[in-house]
C-alpha cells in the first residue's frame, strides 16, 4: 500500500482555522452586522410608524365620513321637507288660483246671462214698439179709407216689409 503522506491531518491547522474563523465572525459581528442590525430595525421603525400613521389616517378618514354620512342624511331629510313644503304651498296656490278663477268665471258667466236677458229684453221691447207702431199706422190708414180684399193684402205686405226693415 501506499502512503498518504500528502494527505495528512495537522491538528494546529485545523485550531488555527477555527480561530480564524472565530476570529472572522466576531469581526463581521461586531462591524457588519451590529450596523445593519439597526439599519434593519430602523427601517423596521419608519415602516411600523408609516403603518400606524396610515391606520390612523384610515381611522380619521373612516369617522370623516361617518360625519359626512350623517350631514348628506340629513341635507336629504331637509330636501325632501322643502320639497314636501313647496309642494303643499303649490298645492294649496293652485286651489287658491282654481277657486279664484271658477269665482271669476262665475261672475262672467252671471254678468253675461244678464247682458242677454237684458240684450232679448230690449229686443223684445223693440218688436213690441215696432208692432204697436206698425199697428197703430196699419190702424191709421184704415181709419182713413174703406179697405177692400187688394187693399187689406197690400197692407199685409207692406206691414210685412216694414218689419223686415
Amino acid at each position: 500500500m501506499q502512503s498518504l503522506d500528502i494527505i495528512s491531518i495537522n491538528i494546529w491547522h485545523i485550531v488555527i482555522s477555527l480561530c480564524n474563523l472565530l476570529i472572522l465572525y466576531l469581526v463581521l459581528k461586531k462591524f457588519l452586522y451590529q450596523p445593519v442590525k439597526k439599519v434593519l430595525e430602523s427601517r423596521q421603525a419608519a415602516i411600523d410608524s408609516r403603518y400606524r400613521d396610515a391606520d390612523d389616517a384610515k381611522s380619521e378618514a373612516l369617522r370623516s365620513k361617518a360625519q359626512w354620512e350623517e350631514r348628506m342624511a340629513a341635507a336629504d331629510e331637509e330636501a325632501e321637507g322643502i320639497v314636501s313644503r313647496a309642494v303643499e304651498s303649490a298645492n294649496r296656490q293652485s286651489s287658491a288660483i282654481l277657486s279664484d278663477t271658477r269665482e271669476k268665471a262665475d261672475r262672467m258667466m252671471s254678468r253675461a246671462r244678464a247682458e242677454a236677458d237684458a240684450e232679448r229684453r230690449k229686443a223684445e221691447d223693440d218688436i213690441r214698439d215696432r208692432v204697436a207702431d206698425v199697428s197703430a199706422a196699419i190702424a191709421g190708414k184704415l181709419l182713413e179709407r174703406e179697405i177692400t180684399a187688394d187693399d187689406h193684402s197690400d197692407l199685409i205686405d207692406s206691414f210685412i216689409s216694414e218689419i223686415g226693415e
